[in-house]
């Protein structure tokens, strides 16, 4: 077994992408997890709410995270009849810079890219059966992500050193809780005699 730390350092780092922050906080926790482990992890939580990366985003960010210092890696023997695999472990450095960066960095608000509502703002352009298509669709994925979302925060609540990822769980919770409940107020609309509102 071999470990490996970069040496670039921190000037390297200042230019992570949020992507390679994201990955260097799901080691934060202090496992030491595999590039498989991590993309669990992400779908399990950051796809809720904000992203899941890719497996090659995720493989190219721990090669970044390594390169600057902030993780290292070991090539764990594989057990009998599989192979070995490169699991991955922040290191000082690098729990000192993803703390700096979630308490010092500005906090970006968030851009609603809302593929149904460009859709209804189109609606002089579609049927009210085309629109009710679209509300229905959105409001049948809202309702599948609020169930996913309950689960994963419950899974979450288990873990007492996971009680960021269980609030922004439950939160992720409601958001889609909010987006189901608005669309089916939006199909309402839509059924109101007068018809949805002009622009």
């Amino acid at each position: 077994m071999a470990d490996t730390a970069g040496g670039a350092g921190a000037a390297e780092a200042a230019g992570l992408p949020v992507t390679g922050w994201a990955v260097l906080g799901l080691l934060s926790f202090g496992r030491e997890l595999s590039g498989y482990d991590l993309k669990k992890w992400a779908d399990a939580s950051l796809g809720l709410f904000y992203w899941s990366p890719s497996f090659s985003q995720i493989y190219g960010e721990l090669r970044r995270l390594e390169r600057a210092g902030y993780a290292r890696s070991r090539l764990v023997a594989p057990e009998s009849g599989s192979r070995g695999k490169r699991t991955y472990r922040i290191t000082d450095e690098g729990l000192a810079a993803v703390r700096a960066w979630a308490r010092e960095t500005p906090v970006d608000p968030p851009v609603l890219k809302h593929g149904p509502m460009l859709r209804l703002w189109l609606a002089h352009l579609l049927d009210p059966s085309e629109m009710r298509a679209v509300l229905t669709h959105h409001r049948d994925h809202a309702d599948r992500m609020h169930a996913r979302a309950r689960l994963d925060a419950a899974h979450a609540a288990t873990e007492p050193a996971w009680a960021g990822p269980a609030l922004t769980l439950r939160w992720a919770e409601r958001y889609y809780a909010a987006e189901r409940d608005l669309a089916d107020a939006m199909l309402r609309d839509i059924e109101a005699p007068e018809g949805p509102a002009e622009p």
